[in-house]
Order: structure tokens, then sequence, then C-alpha cells
């Protein structure tokens, strides 16, 4: 399917003439951005998963329950 907004014969002429009719600025940073989002989220989700395992696997060990 095409990306492209073609109006018209101009689809059939041998110039490529495309009509953006809509650009939407930032789009890529919004999806970094939101990349970037998730790994910390996910990196801190795994932190914290593994500081409960940890205290869970030595708390008794060292008088802590």
């Amino acid at each position: 399917m095409s990306q492209h907004n073609i109006v018209g014969s101009e689809a059939f002429e041998k110039a490529p003439f495309v009509y953006v009719r809509k650009v939407r600025p930032g789009g890529l940073r919004r999806r970094r951005a939101r990349t970037a989002v998730a790994f910390v989220a996910g990196a801190a989700v795994a932190v914290a998963f593994g500081a409960l395992a940890t205290i869970l696997a030595f708390g008794p060990a060292l008088g802590v329950s």
C-alpha cells in the first residue's frame, strides 16, 4: 500500500510529483523518547526484582526478616 497521498492524474505523469498533505514533526523524536522511557522503566523493574531476590536469599543469614 502506498504511503503517499497522490491526487489526480499526476500518478500517470513522467515526473514524480508527490504532494505531502500532512507532516508530523517530531515523530521520530517521540518514538526514540518512548523507547528510552521503556528501557529505563524495564531496567528499574529488573533492579527492584534483583534487590528483592537478594534480600529474600540472604536476609535470613544476615538476621533481616
